[in-house]
């Protein structure tokens, strides 16, 4: 796991934030994902800004457009594999050709290919419209704004059949003992090459303490699975190098990123933590709730 060199402590009583400590960069991250702009506020902390860039490729890859099916309530469904195994190598597939599609776009807008771009941008849009996956999450968007509710509900189980794994957020929110942790990761094209099977995810975390009991975070456990179910367990002390002590109403944020062979997956877990206002308090686990990997992403909103 690696880490980005960003910290955050949040006083929830004064509604300010602080980026505090600056960290270390893990082996192999890329030094410009750090948030790059920084305004010193005093005591080592440093006020955040925006996420850097990096270097893409051109790759090549095709939109396959899917044939239409009829459904009720005046919505369209893909036509479904029954076969599970080859729906999710299907998903995969189709995931790769996202992630590349939209790697060619921005690369051939960097270089000033505009009329490439527009190309592209054009069969990106029509991917979107044909995608199953992205079909299906439209389809269930609508059918509920419009309160058809039997619709959204086949839709769903159709999702469910076609990519179980799109159906879990790329957030999550847990409480444990008073003590919310908040998650959001989202896909870095810059650091990604799927053409070589190389998917790059950056996530953020959010802790807070809505107990009475300033507690420390002493080490994390990590269950990350990729796209083909391979689960890898990693454990470690603290969190960036620290053990944070975070007190009542308050909160500690920060960033990191997990590379994957497939452009989808999942992360979950927990802190070991425990109370500091007693002598010989024991260690609690804090669940980290499963949250997506995934270049496709979803529309939930950032914490």
């Amino acid at each position: 796991m690696h880490s980005l060199s960003l910290k955050v402590f949040t006083d929830l009583n004064a509604g300010t934030r602080r980026n505090c400590f600056p960290g270390r960069v893990g082996h192999a991250l890329p030094a410009d994902l750090d948030f790059g702009r920084r305004k010193r506020l005093g005591s080592g902390c440093w006020h955040g800004g925006a996420a850097g860039g990096g270097e893409r490729r051109i790759l090549a890859c095709a939109v396959e457009r899917n044939g239409n099916g009829g459904n009720g309530g005046g919505g369209e469904s893909p036509s479904l594999n029954t076969n599970p195994t080859q729906n999710h190598n299907s998903f995969l597939s189709r995931s790769q050709t996202y992630a590349m599609l939209k790697q060619q776009m921005e690369v051939a807008a960097k270089s000033e290919d505009y009329k490439e771009a527009a190309r592209i941008r054009d069969s990106l849009k029509m991917f979107e419209e044909e995608e199953p996956v992205l079909r299906l999450r439209r389809l269930i968007k609508e059918a509920i704004a419009d309160e058809r509710f039997e619709d959204a509900a086949t839709y769903r189980d159709e999702l469910k059949e076609i990519a179980p794994h799109s159906l879990l957020k790329c957030s999550s929110d847990a409480t444990t003992l008073g003590i919310r942790v908040q998650v959001r990761s989202v896909y870095i094209e810059g650091r990604s090459m799927p053409s070589r099977g190389q998917y790059f995810f950056a996530y953020r975390i959010r802790i807070t303490n809505n107990s009475d009991r300033p507690v420390q975070l002493l080490r994390r456990h990590w269950i990350i699975t990729d796209g083909n179910g391979k689960t890898e367990n990693v454990w470690g002390i603290g969190v960036i190098g620290e053990q944070p002590v975070i007190l009542p109403r308050t909160g500690f944020e920060y960033s990191s990123a997990c590379p994957l062979s497939t452009p989808s997956g999942r992360m979950e877990g927990d802190f070991e933590m425990k109370h500091i206002d007693r002598v010989g308090s024991s260690s609690f686990n804090v669940a980290i709730a499963p949250f997506s990997l995934s270049t496709l992403g979803d529309d939930a909103e950032t914490f």
